[in-house]
């Protein structure tokens, strides 16, 4: 009996471990992520993550209770930030929503409103009348709103998820960047619920590597 414990024992040990090997080897660079190298956009030591997505994405929609639940548990050393997407005029029209709504301190109550509005109410918001008349359902005042969108704050935001879209070499949406180096899709991915996966194991590589620090892992590679 005590051979058979002990057998049984070292079985799960095993177990435990080629499980534990797998996990970690579970999401490959080239294969489930892409490394795409570029500047972060915020300085100091948080881990930063980008979502990229677009109101009138079906995907994005379908994405978002997914990135939500994330977001409500997100360890405290990530920072997040979402980029509305700008690959067409309609595209960029949506951003400057929602940067106006972000200025205007209503953005993330009307953030799943206007995903709702696009896919289950089919009203696409496609002139800034629409959108004026949409916001106005929510209390923000029509005139308050047409200033935001023609404020220089929102255009120089708008310009600086563009020049993100472009740095990221993005082709479609939802996708998310981790830290600067690493651009994960829907389509690498396979599913949303590993695409929360991948941003989970991306940043604890990311913050492994920060507590090890380059000089360390220079004079480990040496």
């Amino acid at each position: 009996m005590q051979h058979m414990l002990q057998k049984t024992a070292l079985l799960l040990s095993f177990l435990f471990l080629v499980s534990g090997t797998a996990c970690a080897e579970a999401f490959q660079e080239g294969k489930h992520y892409k490394r795409v190298e570029q500047s972060k956009a915020i300085p100091g030591d948080k881990i930063e993550v980008l979502e990229f997505f677009w109101y009138g994405c079906p995907h994005c929609y379908s994405f978002e209770p997914y990135l939500g639940k994330w977001k409500s548990s997100k360890p405290d050393n990530v920072e997040f930030v979402r980029v509305p997407a700008t690959f067409q005029p309609l595209w960029e029209l949506h951003a400057r929503a929602y940067y106006a709504l972000q200025m205007l301190d209503v953005g993330e109550k009307i953030h799943p409103k206007f995903f709702s509005e696009v896919h289950n109410k089919k009203n696409y918001l496609k002139t800034l009348d629409s959108l004026a008349a949409f916001v106005q359902k929510y209390g923000v005042e029509r005139a308050e709103f047409i200033d935001a969108m023609n404020s220089f704050a929102v255009e120089n935001n708008v310009r600086k998820a563009r020049k993100l879209v472009e740095g990221y070499q993005l082709t479609g949406v939802p996708a998310v960047a981790v830290n600067g180096k690493y651009l994960i899709s829907a389509s690498m991915a396979g599913s949303y619920d590993n695409m929360i996966k991948i941003i989970d194991f991306l940043i604890e590589k990311e913050a492994a590597q920060a507590a090890v620090g380059p000089t360390a892992v220079g004079k480990t590679g040496s």
